[in-house]
């Protein structure tokens, strides 16, 4: 199922941006029973982008589309992609700019429930995270990055990876948020200089917040990492998984993973 500017279709021009150069952005919506979870917050960074990239976009009516293809999708993943629209040879900005909205229906990823109950063994990525303030917190359409670093592990009992900056500092997961637990204080890692400030990490640090929980978001090393409490990764389809292991450090399922666990009980569940 996929649809390109609010119309069913299969395919876009050859002359996208987005396809030429990554030029855009994208969000992927966990929808369940036909209604897209935490659309606000999808949109709110999907804006930001638009506003930092100088995309024109008319979010009334991407709203709409979303909401109207989600009912169609039922239960699923919705990706949406939001590139400039077509251009010719070149990196100058095509004027008019004409965007293009794709978006695509997928299942639910079936992850097994052992991930989110006992925990799941993190993988020390070497690719590193370029440092780049203009792209950070961002879902831009460049994931190069990622993709080199879910290349490096194949063993299926590895759930994650963890990627750092070229300065070393801890950022985040391939494909999730990473926080740790240190003497009853929440942290997670700061996505200013690069990374991804994600829907469900935003949604945790606000529940929690609300719940009384201390929380910090600032820079933290593979050291503090390392001697953390508690450490799990999240994002929005999943919810939360608690890290058990990355290398020879071990962690348990902690109380305050799993407290937030239950915060969050009514955006994780896969069914």
């Amino acid at each position: 199922m996929s649809w390109v500017n609010g119309q069913p279709a299969d395919g876009v021009s050859v002359h996208d941006r987005g396809l030429a150069y990554g030029d855009g952005l994208f969000e992927t919506i966990k929808v369940v029973d036909g209604q897209p979870e935490l659309l606000d917050r999808h949109l709110h960074r999907l804006e930001l982008g638009c506003q930092r990239f100088a995309i024109p976009c008319e979010f009334i009516t991407l709203r709409a589309q979303i909401a109207a293809f989600s009912a169609a999708l039922g239960d699923g993943v919705a990706k949406l992609i939001l590139s400039r629209g077509d251009g010719m040879r070149g990196y100058r900005l095509p004027q008019p700019c004409l965007p293009r909205t794709v978006l695509t229906g997928s299942p639910l990823p079936n992850y097994p429930i052992e991930h989110s109950e006992d925990g799941v063994r993190l993988f020390a990525c070497t690719t590193r995270l370029a440092e780049q303030p203009a792209l950070a917190g961002l879902k831009h359409l460049n994931r190069l990055e990622q993709v080199l670093a879910r290349a490096e592990w194949q063993d299926p009992a590895v759930a994650e990876g963890l990627m750092r900056d070229t300065s070393g500092r801890v950022i985040e997961a391939v494909f999730s948020n990473i926080f740790i637990v240190k003497s009853g204080v929440l942290l997670t890692p700061s996505v200013e200089r690069c990374g991804v400030a994600g829907v469900m990490r935003g949604e945790l640090l606000e529940r929690a917040r609300r719940a009384g929980i201390p929380t910090q978001v600032a820079d933290i090393s593979l050291d503090q990492l390392l001697g953390a409490d508690e450490v799990f990764v999240c994002n929005s389809l999943y919810g939360i998984w608690p890290v058990r292991q990355l290398q020879a450090s071990v962690w348990p399922v902690g109380s305050l993973t799993r407290k937030l666990q239950s915060l969050v009980a009514d955006l994780s569940s896969n069914t």
